[in-house]
């Protein structure tokens, strides 16, 4: 008996006799741009990708981790909102003569919530020293901070060398993986991400909009972002905008001009509303199939997701989605809740979109001495008479 077969018990289609649909569909916008991406932010799937994975400048793209890590602060309890920052020389807005600013000064009091705003929205470098130091006492300790984040989130191309993203030696990231930050603070953090949506913040008598101008835009609901620009970058944005059900992250790294990635970030972000959709495949938590168990106490188990399961694909496409499903069995006991038993895929045609693995939703503990003895028995039978499909999950 091969106890380590796999066995596929399910094909099943979502809908009956339905054939995919040759659907037409225009090429991606061509960018003028050293890369770009988007993402869809329930999936995480690539729709568009230009250099996506090119190592590029980030500039005040940088403060994206400044304030995720900040976020992360917060919510781990070591700082809040209200907490007071006596502003240090080293975050002094004259040291920042030809950047953006927030124009704190050394001996101020500043709230943590105020110097966000002054770094997600005014963009301000001073901001961002300001913070780096409340957090981990000096700057140098912050950006170990922000790439230990880097690494945990799975941005394998980012290296931080400063807390605002002023260019320097050794400093990189790539559209992607932009992309996976943003969508990051978007769902860990969104507090912190409510900020991006603002136009507009005044502090010390000087009042500043928002650098991305998509927010402004009424072809579009765009709800966040962050500009970024230095002599060796170039002009880049990363925004958020969502239709309906549908979230969108779109990244344009080094354009020649703050108009060029406006429209750049609208093209990309047009393109995927209209040509590509997101639905649910499944839900976290909810029971996905019945198991057959052996030799444990309970002879059957539920199996499931971990989290919810999203795909996205060619509008229109819908109706031709197959679900496969494939159980590693026989299963024996003892069964832990969390443990992988199986995985579905999910296709549109020929192309598969989603692939998860199936968990246990609950433990089962061995079963008797008895009851290990008879299922023994009863697998010897089923492999010895039996063609095994069908057998194992009944």
């Amino acid at each position: 008996m091969n106890q380590t077969m796999s066995l596929m018990f399910a094909s099943l289609a979502l809908s009956s006799s339905v054939s995919v649909a040759a659907l037409v569909t225009p090429n991606p916008p061509a960018l003028n741009a050293k890369g770009y991406v988007l993402m869809d932010y329930q999936s995480g799937a690539i729709i568009v990708g230009g250099n996506q994975n090119a190592a590029l400048a980030p500039a005040s793209l940088t403060k994206l981790m400044t304030a995720y890590v900040v976020g992360k602060e917060i919510e781990n309890g070591r700082t809040s909102w209200d907490s007071k920052v006596s502003v240090s020389e080293n975050a002094w807005s004259v040291k920042f003569p030809d950047s953006s600013k927030m124009f704190i000064k050394p001996g101020d009091n500043v709230t943590v919530a105020d110097l966000l705003r002054g770094l997600i929205v005014q963009s301000g470098n001073d901001a961002a020293v300001a913070l780096a130091e409340h957090v981990a006492g000096t700057e140098s300790g912050f950006v170990a901070l922000m790439n230990q984040w880097a690494a945990n989130l799975g941005m394998n191309s980012t290296q931080f060398i400063n807390a605002h993203g002023l260019d320097g030696q050794g400093i990189h990231t790539t559209p992607h993986d932009m992309a996976i930050l943003m969508r990051k603070i978007i769902e860990d953090v969104p507090e912190v991400y409510k900020i991006y949506s603002e136009k507009r913040f005044v502090w010390a008598d000087i009042k500043q909009y928002n650098r991305n101008r998509l927010l402004w835009d009424n072809s579009l609901n765009v709800d966040g972002g962050k500009t970024g620009y230095t002599s060796e970058a170039g002009y880049s944005l990363v925004s958020s905008a969502t239709q309906g059900q549908m979230r969108l992250i779109s990244v344009v790294m080094g354009t020649p001009s703050t108009q060029t990635r406006v429209e750049a970030s609208r093209q990309l972000l047009n393109y995927g509303f209209r040509f590509y959709e997101t639905d649910q495949l499944a839900v976290a938590d909810e029971s996905e199939a019945t198991i057959r168990v052996w030799k444990g106490e309970n002879a059957n188990l539920d199996v499931g997701f971990d989290h919810d399961v999203f795909a996205t694909y060619l509008r229109g496409n819908s109706r031709g989605v197959t679900k496969e499903t494939e159980i590693y069995a026989p299963l024996i006991a003892p069964v832990k809740q969390g443990d992988i038993i199986g995985n579905v895929t999910w296709s549109v045609g020929n192309d598969e979109i989603a692939s998860e693995p199936l968990i246990a939703m609950s433990n089962v503990e061995q079963g008797s001495i008895f009851k290990r003895a008879w299922d023994t028995v009863v697998l010897w039978f089923k492999s010895m008479f039996s063609d095994a499909k069908g057998l194992w999950e009944s």
